[in-house]
């Protein structure tokens, strides 16, 4: 989150909208801390093949091989090609970023756990973090796949640990208010609709072919499916609608509560040229309430990762129900 500047709270122009929805967007910096930044490797495909480069050659309004950074417009804070046309665009962006650094830290922390089991096997009890990744495991295995599946749950219970441990690291780098934290993973909607299309995956590409009958020829008296289809087509929409409030449920906690923590951050910067006899007091209420704010998110953290889970098992287990 880049705050403002010393110059602008002097000014008394502090753009509170634009930290906040710069914090909740995607960018193809990172800033870091103060005025340091990091820039991040631009990749695009235009009409002259593919260009490489870094992503201060556009800061400030630059142009660099014909192409900018949008201002305004569909494409606002995009890179566009000097005629507004948008290229296709791979480049390393702050989630994108983020998303590695997840992807790395998880696979460190089941490589490393699965090597001490490895190493020693079960001659004595694991403890501190390899004892609480058991107990993690064991939980999404037991209380989540096997009794919301039932038969057959073993082969879902690698993909709900992913999603669960993927969620989770996510929500909680979130939180953190310095690299690698910070970016608003989960609260990016492409994020959490590519998580919801795998559950859609997993739910009925995987399905018995009894699921798809209760889908177009459900048990219901005639007159519901014949000749109008009403219930198949009811059940129909369904299918898609389960993974679509997947994706507006986590998007939607997360970055609420991104917007709020902000918006009480703010307070301090709106305040500044109120005097001191206002801004003192409403600083330490900015405080208390961000802190407040900040162990209910550390608790959302946790409930959204485990909702998303949950949700998907059950709909799974609907989806194999004998």
């Amino acid at each position: 989150m880049a705050l403002p500047s010393m110059a602008e709270e002097e000014s008394g122009k502090v753009d509170i909208p634009e930290i906040i929805f710069g914090h909740l967007g995607d960018s193809y910096e990172w800033h870091i801390a103060g005025d340091a930044v990091l820039h991040l490797p631009c990749i695009v495909v235009g009409k002259g093949g593919v260009d490489v480069f870094m992503s201060d050659k556009l800061e400030e309004g630059k142009e660099y091989k014909g192409y900018h950074i949008a201002q305004d417009g569909d494409y606002a804070g995009k890179i566009v090609t000097a005629d507004g046309v948008r290229p296709f665009d791979i480049s390393i962006t702050k989630n994108v970023l983020e998303l590695f650094i997840v992807c790395i830290l998880l696979c460190s922390v089941v490589l490393g756990v699965a090597s001490w089991y490895r190493k020693n096997g079960y001659k004595k009890a694991p403890g501190g973090f390899v004892g609480m990744m058991e107990a993690v495991v064991n939980f999404i295995d037991k209380e989540v796949a096997k009794a919301s599946i039932g038969h057959g749950y073993e082969k879902f219970s690698p993909y709900l640990l992913t999603v669960f441990l993927f969620i989770l690291t996510s929500n909680l780098l979130g939180l953190l208010p310095i690299f690698p934290g910070g970016a608003n993973l989960t609260g990016n909607i492409a994020v959490t609709l590519t998580c919801a299309v795998t559950a859609f995956i997993a739910i009925n590409f995987f399905a018995p072919k009894e699921y798809y009958k209760s889908i177009f020829w459900p048990n219901v008296p005639i007159f519901l499916k014949a000749p109008l289809p009403i219930m198949p087509a009811i059940e129909f929409i369904g299918v898609f609608t389960k993974p679509f409030s997947l994706t507006i449920r986590l998007f939607a906690n997360i970055m609420a509560g991104h917007i709020i923590i902000l918006a009480l951050t703010s307070i301090i910067f709106v305040t500044a040229q109120m005097g001191a006899a206002i801004c003192a007091p409403m600083t330490i209420v900015s405080v208390l309430f961000c802190i407040f704010m900040n162990c209910l998110e550390l608790l959302v953290a946790f409930i959204q990762a485990y909702v998303f889970t949950i949700l998907t098992a059950n709909f799974i287990g609907l989806a194999h129900n004998e």
